[in-house]
């Protein structure tokens, strides 16, 4: 019986102490990731509608075809609005910005997260060529945008079939959210 007494104390000295550790590093960093985090989406918002600021509408989270609209902000030179949505991707959820103008039509795309297949799905949020066309077919699409395969005008990426329809999905479904704002 002492023995497991002694087993059991040692474990949890164990324990606590990882358990301070981590404590002190969460406390440590967690306004410098919060900073990065703040830049990172800073960035992605001027990548899809150039403005010096943005100011956000406080819109409470809604659906729309299965897309979650979480956030959107319009920009100050009145020059459109940004619309953050999740979707379900492949290998789990994307995050992404749609810049979205005043006649309703999409300036840019930004995946912001995502968990997707390096090499498949992970191609849409690349830097490289092949994720920079992809998202570049979006500019000036409306509502209606589609992938090829459905009667529209987007091409799919090469094995992320579902990726690149949740991107569409995402783009139309921030567009019709700004639609419903009037």
């Amino acid at each position: 019986m002492n023995k497991i007494l002694k087993l059991t104390v040692i474990l949890f000295l164990i324990c606590a102490i990882v358990a301070g550790v981590l404590g002190l590093i969460n406390e440590v960093t967690w306004r410098r990731i919060d900073q990065i985090q703040t830049e990172k989406t800073a960035r992605a918002y001027a990548a899809v509608l150039e403005s010096e600021d943005y100011e956000d509408l406080g819109v409470e989270p809604s659906t729309i075809n299965k897309v979650s609209i979480n956030s959107i902000a319009r920009a100050s030179n009145g020059a459109g609005y940004v619309v953050e949505v999740t979707f379900s991707g492949a290998q789990g959820s994307v995050t992404m910005v749609v810049g979205v103008d005043n006649d309703y039509r999409c300036t840019g795309v930004s995946i912001t997260e995502h968990s997707e297949t390096s090499g498949l799905g992970a191609n849409a949020a690349s830097p490289a060529e092949v994720g920079v066309n992809f998202r570049s077919q979006f500019v000036g699409a409306d509502d209606s945008v589609a992938l090829k395969k459905a009667g529209g005008e987007i091409d799919a990426l090469a094995g992320a079939t579902i990726t690149s329809r949740g991107v569409t999905n995402g783009v139309a479904a921030a567009i019709q959210a700004v639609k419903a704002l009037g």
